[in-house]
């Protein structure tokens, strides 16, 4: 276990905890990020890095180059958006965004890579080749990524690989989580609309109720993973939200009804068996009851699959700054869903967990903080990872 790069990082915590606690006070949601964008361009350029801003719209590359030349490079990413969502915390940062705070830790994300950018720019001999460093706008909405590939972010900025990371309030701070392949979910969306005729709550005869067939559905819901996929695999469908015009009114049965939720799995054949059995239903159940059914089916992301000689790079990174027993290299898929999986389907690389302490809040929730004690421990794994990667 190597003490010096994170005593060394430590010496920077106050500094970047003050950059962190700013970011945090001024969020910013996904495509909105204009201060938080500018923010990293200036400390960049503060701290030598050649900077390019705009990618995909708001996103920010660094770049750093070794003192000696190399044939190999390496991203780095972090994320910059925060949730829509009334902040409940007591601090001195609190957000000042009304309706906006950053309860995922993406301030601490930014801010962890920014440390790593400043290090980095000022030991360009630890290193042989060139690090980028990528600040992606709108990973709450899955998208963002997707916005910076399609602006063609691996051609202008050609990686041999590229890293990622994300706070986790269930694991202490300075220890470390990844897996292997597919580690998280792909995150569809899906909406069905059933239609009848509607018609008075005395007369129900007279009706094609789409209340009842809405119910028959909901129960018929669950079988499509109970019963459709395999014990071995892994799915969730979740109901987020009904809606009808009619529910104001006790008498009236609706002639409309919408309902909506998510759908997440790990392998296209799941993600295909859900989307064909969801339709299957909705209009059978329609079909039956004398009514019409519509069905849309997002796929909103893709499953996140850490590659393995990446994954294993990772571990030996974040290994050497805390110790083996420190890092959990097998652990449990998570079903949350995470749009750096689009840069892993582009190039190599892996996606770590860091311990953010348990004691403050859990993610996407009113009372989430990042915990500043833990900038040294991801700021130092981006280093030790661009050290393994970039070997003389």
């Amino acid at each position: 276990m190597e003490e010096t790069l994170l005593n060394e990082i430590r010496k920077m915590q106050p500094e970047l905890a003050l950059i962190r606690q700013d970011i945090h006070a001024h969020p910013e949601t996904a495509m909105n990020e204009i201060r938080t964008a500018a923010l990293v361009a200036n400390k960049l350029k503060e701290w030598g890095v050649t900077v390019t801003e705009g990618v995909g719209s708001l996103g920010v590359v660094g770049m750093v180059t070794s003192n000696t030349p190399g044939s190999r490079s390496i991203g780095l990413r972090a994320d910059m958006d925060a949730l829509e969502l009334i902040e409940k915390n007591d601090l001195p940062y609190v957000s000042t965004n009304s309706g906006v705070m950053h309860a995922c830790g993406h301030d601490g994300h930014t801010t962890m890579l920014l440390g790593a950018a400043k290090y980095l720019a000022e030991n360009r001999d630890s290193f042989c080749g060139i690090v980028y460093f990528v600040f992606q706008p709108a990973e709450e909405k899955l998208d963002g990524a997707i916005r910076m590939i399609a602006d063609k972010l691996f051609d202008r900025f050609p990686m041999d690989a590229i890293y990622g990371q994300h706070n986790w309030p269930h694991i202490g701070i300075g220890q470390f989580a990844i897996r292997p392949g597919p580690m998280m979910a792909a995150a569809d969306t899906w909406t069905v609309i059933f239609r009848g005729t509607g018609g008075h709550g005395a007369a129900p005869h007279l009706a094609t109720d789409v209340t009842v067939v809405l119910a028959q559905f909901l129960l018929s819901l669950q079988t499509i993973v109970s019963r459709n996929i395999s014990p071995i695999d892994t799915a969730v469908i979740s109901v987020g939200a009904i809606h009808s015009g009619s529910f104001g009114s006790l008498n009236i049965l609706p002639s409309e009804i919408r309902i909506g939720g998510t759908a997440r799995s790990f392998t296209n054949e799941v993600r295909n068996t859900i989307e064909r059995r969801m339709t299957e239903l909705a209009y059978g159940m329609a079909n039956n009851f004398g009514c019409t059914a519509e069905v849309e089916y997002k796929r909103e992301g893709i499953p996140l699959v850490n590659h393995v000689q990446c994954t294993e790079k990772a571990i030996r990174a974040a290994e050497s700054l805390v110790g083996t027993q420190n890092v959990n290299g097998n652990l449990a898929p998570t079903m949350g869903a995470e749009d750096f999986a689009s840069m892993l389907e582009q190039r190599p690389g892996a996606y770590i967990i860091v311990g953010n302490g348990n004691e403050f809040g859990k993610l996407h929730s009113p009372t989430y903080n990042f915990n500043d004690d833990a900038i040294p421990f991801g700021t130092s794994y981006f280093i030790r990872l661009v050290q393994l990667e970039l070997q003389e």
